[in-house]
């Protein structure tokens, strides 16, 4: 029928880094009381994020999954766990196995990282096949400042042009970077596991805006996963540090419902095909 509207399979999640400085437990109290699917959980200092018996404890009392697990690769994550960048991330697939999480999501090693870098293909794609869980290395951006570029990632910033069988797109990193969000997915096809929804204004600041408060086509973006059948995980991801409780709340309710309606469109088997 004509005109007929599909909701895909995709699962709308929170990441706990949306209710920073609020804990982690806030998070699962927050994406349970606005409607959300899951939560992903960011590996932060918050001693809950690293526990998974206090992880499951928090999924069982609200009703909520965790859907995947961010691994402490952050750069102000260096010495949680480890200092080591393979044990964060073998501890991270512990976690996501312990949870019933089929996703991790990581970045790419730091420049200075060079021993890790230089197998970390290789070693994403072997933990891959050992433990059946995906990691999905998120793109990321240029370093910025005084009118000057640093590549601080390697291989490289952008996962298109890697031999990732998954990965993460942010919508906030496109906009730091200057990428073209739609040309990446419908380059990366079926590598897209998962995503990263916020926005960005292209400073060279890494914005997490609320979807729809950028620049980034965030509503096009979900319409061409809607078209294409997602089924991975859509994790609303922005910054509400500096606001009120209050508005805490509006802005990730916001965000959801942005999602929502983006991701209801017209069925794929009506929809025109997407991009290859």
């Amino acid at each position: 029928m004509a005109g007929a509207v599909s909701i895909p399979g995709a699962t709308v999640a929170l990441s706990t880094a949306s209710v920073y400085p609020e804990s982690c437990a806030s998070a699962f109290a927050t994406a349970a009381r606005l409607g959300y699917d899951g939560v992903e959980v960011m590996v932060w200092t918050d001693p809950v994020s690293q526990e998974a018996g206090a992880l499951a404890a928090l999924s069982e009392l609200h009703g909520i999954p965790v859907v995947s697990v961010h691994a402490p690769t952050l750069l102000l994550t260096q010495r949680v766990w480890s200092t080591d960048p393979w044990t964060k991330v073998d501890r991270s697939i512990e976690l996501a196995q312990d949870l019933g999480a089929s996703t991790v999501v990581l970045h790419p090693p730091f420049r200075w990282q060079k021993e890790y870098a230089r197998d970390f293909v290789e070693g994403i794609a072997l933990r891959e096949r050992e433990s059946g869980v995906a990691l999905a290395v998120e793109n990321m951006f240029p370093w910025r400042a005084r009118q000057r570029e640093f590549e601080a990632y390697l291989p490289h910033w952008d996962p298109v042009l890697q031999a990732y069988d998954n990965v993460t797109l942010d919508l906030s990193h496109t906009a730091t970077a200057g990428s073209d969000a739609m040309a990446m997915a419908a380059a990366l096809g079926a590598r897209l596991r998962h995503v990263h929804l916020a926005d960005g204004l292209g400073s060279l600041k890494d914005e997490h805006l609320v979807p729809g408060r950028g620049g980034q086509p965030c509503a096009e973006f979900l319409e061409l996963l809607a078209t294409r059948g997602f089924a991975g995980s859509v994790v609303v991801e922005v910054g509400t540090r500096r606001v009120t409780p209050e508005q805490r709340d509006v802005d990730l309710a916001e965000a959801l419902a942005f999602a929502r309606l983006h991701l209801a469109t017209a069925s794929p088997a009506q929809a025109p095909a997407s991009p290859r």
